[in-house]
């Protein structure tokens, strides 16, 4: 099986890249069953990719039913160091407004009954979770974002994605509470990914492509689904422009993350005490601490 360097998580229009060559789609399966869909692996300015429709290539997924281990598992299984994780969000402050991108660096979870540890089953680790995201990857994700000069797009280098279960949007009350807490985004999808990338020991970044207002703008109900639709084509040109950007930069400047070794000091269960069953299981996580 191809390896691939760089994993890219997001809308399934992600992989329609001309620029986007030697495709093939291959199906992963993992010690958490399958992932969203199969993965499309091809050649992206020079770097080994791996693209992954993130609710599936119809769209048939809840956030709540996304086997996110399963996503991230798979990825780790084919090599990848470097995820970046597009994710279409509302906004939650009046100067992020649609078609603007994030770059997030600090994550609030508001899900429930969603699994986020590949631990468990005899074995016990706690992650460093203060600095979420990758902060090498987050840079070049900006940097080239900013390079692109795109048009009526202001990039935000920084901000928090609030992370609901859904799937029913926020309600006002809702909203305005999260605006108090200095929330930036919101979405349904992010925090779990990034919390099992960094126990895969993955470098990750998410792009956050706003598409409206949350609830709580005065001006919200004027939004038509056609204005949300025609906001979300736009951003997804948008994200096939940073993404290829951001795997050039990163395939011709490799760097070693913090999170590359997130696992180092993070396992309190002695591996020579964990059951074998879960020792198998986890292998491609703890091989190089066994």
């Amino acid at each position: 099986m191809m390896q691939a360097e760089i994993g890219i998580i997001g809308g399934s229009g992600l992989y329609r890249m001309e620029a986007l060559q030697d495709v093939e789609e291959v199906q992963v399966n993992t010690p958490f069953g399958f992932p969203s869909d199969a993965l499309i692996l091809g050649t992206l300015s020079g770097a080994k990719v791996a693209f992954l429709a993130r609710h599936g290539r119809y769209h048939h997924f809840l956030p709540s039913e996304l086997p996110f281990r399963a996503n991230i598992y798979a990825m780790k299984k084919l090599g990848v160091k470097y995820i970046i994780s597009a994710s279409a969000v509302g906004s939650l402050q009046e100067e992020v407004k649609p078609l603007d991108l994030v770059v997030p660096d600090q994550f609030i979870d508001r899900t429930r009954n969603r699994i986020s540890t590949f631990f468990g089953e005899g074995i016990v680790a706690h992650i460093g979770f203060g600095n979420p995201v990758c902060s090498q990857l987050a840079t070049v994700l900006g940097d080239a974002i900013a390079s692109l000069d795109l048009p009526d797009v202001t990039l935000h280098r920084n901000g928090t994605y609030l992370c609901m279960e859904g799937p029913a949007f926020s309600t006002k009350a809702e909203s305005e509470v999260y605006r108090s807490w200095g929330a930036t985004v919101i979405g349904m999808t992010n925090l779990p990914e990034a919390k099992l990338a960094k126990e895969a020991e993955i470098a990750y970044a998410t792009l956050a492509l706003a598409t409206d207002y949350d609830c709580w703008h005065p001006e919200h109900a004027s939004v038509t689904v056609e204005m949300v639709i025609d906001n979300l084509h736009k951003n997804a040109v948008h994200a096939q422009q940073a993404i290829q950007e951001t795997v050039r930069r990163v395939h011709e400047n490799p760097f070693v993350s913090k999170s590359h070794s997130a696992l180092k000091n993070a396992i309190l269960t002695p591996l020579d005490r964990v059951p074998p069953a879960t020792k198998e299981k986890l292998e491609l996580l703890l091989q190089k601490y066994l």
